[in-house]
């Protein structure tokens, strides 16, 4: 290879096949001798050395370098993802078939410079990343769920419902695991709404987190969930195993996809209805999706208090209009009056969690399901996020406030030992009661 050659083009594909051609010398050694793998990587780099002395070539140091780091990501980790998947300051990564890759930074997405050589090469890393977990992705199969060893969320689509090409999306999976404190500070909420909800948590209502896509529910149903008393049995349902519990005491299930044959998939319907023959105090269920809503609502009216889950929705009653929809996907063949008042017996709190549009993530309502009335199901804001304007750079400013409503459930919370003050509801008793007579 030519250090003169002045086509980008041409350096790039001369630069791939010398990788290729090191990957192929470093792999065959591997078979030979197979090292441990807590020393995979410094055997990797050992033979990567030889293998490059070997080729008598003398690369400019940055190109040396460059080759040796590719290299490295290949074998250790997910090729040209991984610079990406190390970034701590990038939330998701999108890739829309080998020339299109995009991620996600504090809410706002960006087009990278990296692109693949081909369809093949963004096939590689989707089969490296399904293989291990024996998932399967092909014509017959075309899209997958899984997740990386560090937890990471993945979706990957194939042909033929790929059309412009394979399609990689990673959600990443938050190291650090956030505090309450930390979203205070964020102003993600307030601290009155913490407080509030901590006690909802402890004194086991049932909790539904809504929000869009990428809104945070999760890291939100993480925070949630760390207020469940450590002396309490927790029963996790998931589709891909996200949440970060603390706490001892803790059952953890992942669905499984079909086989092959199209059969022995279990859904998460099924360990919904399994959970509750495992003695839970609590179950807290990923998301739901799907016929498994009525599973749940029937297992937090059946004395499962304090269960937490989270739905796709955009405001606090089109929750529960998911929720209704969700229930006639069970199969089961119920009144809608029934199904609503399933819902309004079972979920006494509502949390809107929303990406705004200047990507800030915020818990927009807390909202309390009151009941019925007819048929309708009543709600009451406690909460809400109220902007008030849009400064200069485009970044949303605004409030969180209490409407001055205190819920129907105070006395619950009071029963666990919890005496909220009519100020945190944005109760001025003093207004209230007027000015003191002399």
């Amino acid at each position: 290879m030519s250090e003169s050659n002045s086509n980008p083009q041409a350096k790039n594909a001369d630069l791939n096949k010398l990788k290729t051609y090191l990957i192929g010398l470093i792999s065959r050694e591997l078979e030979t001798a197979p090292p441990p793998v807590a020393e995979r990587k410094k055997v990797i780099l050992k033979y990567l050395q030889q293998a490059y002395q070997s080729t008598k070539l003398n690369l400019p140091s940055t190109l040396r370098e460059q080759l040796f780091h590719e290299i490295l990501d290949d074998m250790l980790g997910f090729g040209k993802l991984q610079p990406l998947l190390d970034d701590p300051s990038i939330s998701e990564i999108m890739v829309n078939g080998p020339k299109q890759v995009y991620v996600e930074r504090n809410g706002k997405l960006t087009k990278t410079n990296i692109t693949f050589e081909s369809d093949r090469d963004v096939l590689k890393i989707i089969d490296k990343i399904v293989s291990p977990l024996g998932r399967r992705i092909d014509n017959e199969s075309p899209t997958v769920d899984a997740r990386l060893p560090d937890g990471s969320r993945v979706n990957a689509i194939v042909a033929p419902v790929a059309i412009d090409g394979p399609g990689i999306t990673i959600r990443k999976f938050n190291k650090e695991k956030l505090t309450v404190d930390q979203l205070i500070e964020f102003g993600s909420l307030s601290e009155s709404m913490a407080d509030f909800i901590k006690a909802c948590v402890i004194s086991r209502l049932n909790i539904v987190i809504s929000g869009g896509t990428g809104s945070g529910k999760t890291t939100l149903l993480n925070i949630l969930s760390g207020f469940i008393p450590e002396e309490e049995r927790i029963v996790t349902i998931e589709d891909a195993a996200e949440l970060q519990l603390q706490q001892e005491h803790i059952v953890r299930m992942e669905t499984k996809p079909a086989d092959p044959e199209g059969k022995n998939a279990v859904p998460i319907r099924h360990l919904v209805r399994n959970s509750l023959r495992m003695r839970p105090d609590r179950i807290v269920v990923g998301e739901v999706r799907g016929g498994e809503a009525l599973d749940m609502l029937q297992a937090m009216n059946t004395g499962h208090d304090g269960s937490l889950t989270t739905l796709h929705a955009n405001t606090p009653r089109d929750a529960l209009s998911r929720l209704e929809t969700m229930c006639l996907m069970s199969g089961m063949e119920l009144p809608l009056k029934v199904i609503r008042q399933q819902i309004a017996s079972a979920v006494d709190l509502v949390v809107q969690q929303s990406r705004l549009r200047d990507g800030s993530r915020k818990v927009t309502a807390i909202t309390e399901v009151a009941g019925m009335e007819g048929d309708t199901v009543v709600m009451t804001d406690i909460f809400r996020f109220e902007q008030t304007s849009i400064s200069t750079e485009g970044k949303i400013i605004g409030e969180h406030r209490p409407t001055g409503i205190r819920p129907f459930f105070i006395p619950r919370l009071e029963a666990y030992g919890f005496k909220l003050l009519p100020s945190v509801f944005g109760v001025n008793l003093g207004e209230m009661l007027g000015p003191r007579k002399r």
